[in-house]
């Protein structure tokens, strides 16, 4: 945007960089993205029983549900420690992934009547759908916090000073990767609006190609190379690491995935800026 002389108004001009980060535009902004986060909050518990309490609720009824199914049933072992943080600890961090990933992977299927009516920088909205997810997180975080020292008041080693050492670089990372495949997916979708379907199988298939509800070193030789590869794993496996005493820690595994995940976010907002400039027309 260009200021004209006074009294002239203002004049919107499109933008020659496909990757346009424009950080002082977004910051005056910053009363939108948190009017926008609160609009990705709302639908959560407006017209429910409960209300907020289900940012508590569904992390500890899944991990009942994963202690049930995946350790008494299939009897997925855990090794020393209690099944009950094993899981939380996975889910957590998949529900923040996961739910950054869908809505971002969303963006133009559901802001389209935004984009086509009022200018603002569009990534603002990603930056929006990110925070939403990442308040989802830090209530559920401290509900793990709350049940690692229970925990550790029994006699299990729970190590907070190391877990929030680690913590903030494998939100930051997940964050790289949530928003980036996000972004390039939502790019895709805009011209071919059938893949959207497969949004939710392929996000359960890299579910399960993640150590969530097992230990990366219980997965037969044979097939661990679905969890070498991806780059998930070593941050899931990180923070149970960090905080719980068990997991691979693999520095190559960390920093290569990090710098894959940086790449992922650029490519993404590439893509994002390019597909946002047709996409009045194509939604």
């Amino acid at each position: 945007m260009n200021n004209l002389p006074p009294g002239k108004g203002l004049l919107i001009t499109s933008r020659s960089s496909w990757f346009d980060l424009n950080i002082r535009e977004l910051f005056q902004y910053r009363e939108l993205i948190w009017l926008l986060i609160v609009r990705e909050l709302k639908p959560t518990y407006k017209q429910t029983i409960l209300g907020p309490l289900w940012f508590v609720l569904q992390p500890v009824l899944m991990t009942f549900i994963y202690s049930l199914v995946f350790g008494r049933v299939a009897k997925i072992p855990t090794g020393d420690c209690p099944p009950m943080l094993f899981y939380l600890s996975g889910i957590i961090l998949w529900n923040f992934f996961n739910g950054s990933f869908l809505k971002n992977a969303n963006i133009f299927a559901s802001y389209s009547h935004l984009f086509s009516k009022i200018y603002f920088p569009r990534l603002v909205v990603p930056i929006a759908a990110l925070g939403s997810t990442f308040f989802n997180l830090l209530i559920q975080f401290c509900l793990f916090l709350l049940f690692g020292m229970w925990f550790q008041s029994h006699g299990f080693p729970v190590h907070f000073g190391t877990g929030l050492l680690f913590a903030p670089l494998i939100v930051l990372v997940l964050a790289f990767f949530s928003v980036g495949m996000g972004l390039m997916v939502s790019g895709v979708t805009t011209k071919y609006k059938d893949l959207t379907h497969f949004l939710a199988f392929g996000s359960q298939l890299l579910m399960y190609a993640t150590p969530i509800i097992y230990p990366e070193k219980i997965v037969p030789e044979s097939y661990r190379w679905i969890t070498v590869i991806n780059p998930l794993s070593a941050y899931f496996e990180l923070f149970r690491h960090s905080f719980l005493g068990m997991g691979v820690f693999d520095g190559a595994r960390l920093i290569s995935g990090a710098a894959l995940g940086l790449i992922i976010l650029t490519l993404g907002i590439l893509v994002f800026n390019k597909a946002q400039r047709d996409s009045v027309d194509t939604i």
